[in-house]
């Protein structure tokens, strides 16, 4: 194998439970990433990374790779979550499938869940590659345990396996509750201190991410009046209708289900309550800056009209920015794209630089100040049971790292 540990840590990071949770109100969001996060310092310390420190004000895991260069080259941070997504996690127990011929059907275990090329015809593009899948009851934690294991290995190999290898500074930073949207919201860019930086967080080979949605939250509270309802006519007012209503008048053809590229969306994620009393929740996303300002000005129209036709305030809306489009930070100096870019063309890999239908915590990073870009991590239909990662892919996403680090002992800062 060419990063012989890379596998083995990988299956040990996986098994353990780092879901975050988005009711907690404390930072990281669970116990468990307080954990997993002093366990990754010290496997920091034990690879020889420098000065290693957790930070209890955001929850992230910072170390250093001093340059081995004389040259004045850019300082390059590399970010990965720590978190996993909103889906059962206990009892992770990874499954590897050698040499997958390409075509077979994939048994998840015995839980009667399968990976079928018939249904996921990516699959075809693993033929000859070792697999790592879950056994159908949980995630794989592939996003971003497999960032995780790539940046160690970097580590690792920089330090201990080819110490003569030239490159500049590297920061390492592993962060919490990403997946929840909050993980980067109280990031120290002063205490990273590097040029510019990359998160290993993205989806199959080749990926190379800098425009993401901008995205919004909105919570729509609808204010009903219960009657009997045998003698509800002129005097009931049921709030689940109300929140019916607003929602039919959202176009239909901007839900997410029937969006894609750089088309935007309403999606509707929650509705529950009463007839006295109910709630919605929605996000709003879109790569254009217009058109994102043109999605929240008209939910606030919707609700004001409602309003003035009930003759009353019985909607009321909570209308929050989440995170921007990073291409408007990025595309002030396309470099760091260019050098990744060519980093994967050198190793014979075909960057796919498309809009992110999502975002990042590069998203926040860079409107703090840090540019942030994300690079392929491995991984394949993320945040469910049928997420699987090839161990290639992940060993390709070291080599994009050291060839971008090469790249950049090119460019000469002053």
């Amino acid at each position: 194998m060419k990063y012989e540990k890379l596998l083995p840590r990988f299956l040990d990071y996986v098994k353990i439970n780092t879901r975050s949770d988005e009711n907690s109100t404390t930072i990281p969001s669970v116990p468990a990433l307080v954990e997993f996060a002093h366990k990754m310092a010290e496997e920091l310390r034990a690879l020889g990374v420098h000065d290693v420190h957790y930070l209890e004000s955001n929850g992230y895991v910072i170390g250093t790779i001093p340059a081995t260069t004389s040259k004045k080259v850019r300082k390059i941070g590399l970010i990965a979550h720590m978190d996993t997504a909103d889906f059962n996690a206990d009892g992770i127990q990874p499954q590897v499938l050698e040499n997958y011929d390409g075509k077979s059907v994939i048994a998840l275990g015995e839980s009667g869940f399968k990976l079928d090329p018939a249904e996921f015809p990516q699959l075809k593009n693993y033929a000859g590659q070792t697999l790592i899948h879950t056994d159908g009851t949980t995630l794989l934690g592939s996003d971003d345990k497999s960032g995780i294991a790539e940046i160690m290995t970097l580590a690792d190999y920089l330090l201990n396996i080819a110490p003569e290898f030239e490159h500049g500074e590297i920061r390492i930073g592993f962060g919490p509750d990403e997946e929840i949207g909050t993980g980067a919201d109280r990031f120290d860019v002063a205490d990273f201190n590097v040029d510019f930086a990359y998160t290993v967080d993205g989806g199959p080979l080749g990926e190379l991410e800098y425009e993401t949605f901008s995205a919004a939250g909105l919570k729509v509270h609808a204010q009903g009046r219960n009657v009997h309802p045998g003698t509800a006519k002129n005097q009931m007012v049921n709030a689940l209708q109300l929140l019916i209503d607003f929602h039919d008048q959202l176009p239909k053809e901007a839900r997410a289900e029937l969006t894609e590229g750089r088309e935007g969306f309403f999606h509707l994620l929650k509705m529950d309550g009463t007839v006295e009393e109910a709630e919605s929740q929605y996000i709003i996303r879109d790569h254009d800056a217009r058109e994102f300002k043109a999605k929240k000005d008209f939910v606030e129209r919707i609700a004001k009209k409602m309003n003035q036709t009930l003759g009353s305030p019985r909607l009321t809306i909570d209308l929050k920015d989440q995170y921007y489009n990073m291409a408007q930070i990025i595309e002030k100096d396309m470099s760091i794209i260019d050098i990744a870019k060519e980093a994967m063309e050198n190793l014979g890999i075909e960057p796919k630089i498309e809009p992110v239908r999502g975002g990042t915590d590069g998203s926040k990073i860079s409107f703090m100040g840090l540019p942030t870009p994300n690079l392929f991590a491995g991984g394949e239909n993320m945040h469910g049971r049928y997420e699987f990662v090839s161990l290639q892919s992940m060993e390709k996403a070291v080599d994009v790292l050291l060839e971008i680090l090469r790249l950049n002992n090119k460019v000469i800062t002053s």
